[in-house]
């Protein structure tokens, strides 16, 4: 698993790629708190690039997700691979997380004031 952070203006925007399971769903939620720590008002997540996530990394996901809310900030997952978004349906987290088909579609939908900044980069 790689994670790599751009910051959007007050929103960061995450990048995941590769198997999120229980050997690096530690990692995992580490990076997503560091960058929820870093976003102002809402934190994306471009998953992508993730062809499997185990409940361990939904279990990261659900921690960051609750801090974030507690902090009054913003949350979306995009780009879910169909594998992926099966498991987020069988486990019923698509009907947790703000979920969408592409990280354009959530940033606007979430903090519209990154848009130019997102399309320069």
């Amino acid at each position: 698993m790689k994670c790599s952070v751009t910051n959007l203006g007050d929103a960061v925007l995450m990048t995941a790629a590769g198997r999120i399971d229980l050997s690096n769903a530690e990692a995992f939620k580490d990076a997503l708190s560091a960058a929820l720590a870093t976003a102002k008002s809402a934190l994306v997540i471009d998953l992508a690039g993730v062809d499997y996530i185990s409940s361990a990394g939904l279990r990261s996901l659900m921690i960051v997700f609750k801090a974030g809310k507690g902090q009054g900030k913003a949350f979306a997952i995009a780009g879910l691979q169909p594998l992926v978004l099966e498991i987020f349906t069988i486990s019923r987290f698509n009907l947790v997380f703000p979920l969408f088909g592409k990280v354009r579609e959530a940033i606007e939908k979430l903090v519209p004031d990154a848009l130019p900044e997102f399309d320069a980069h």
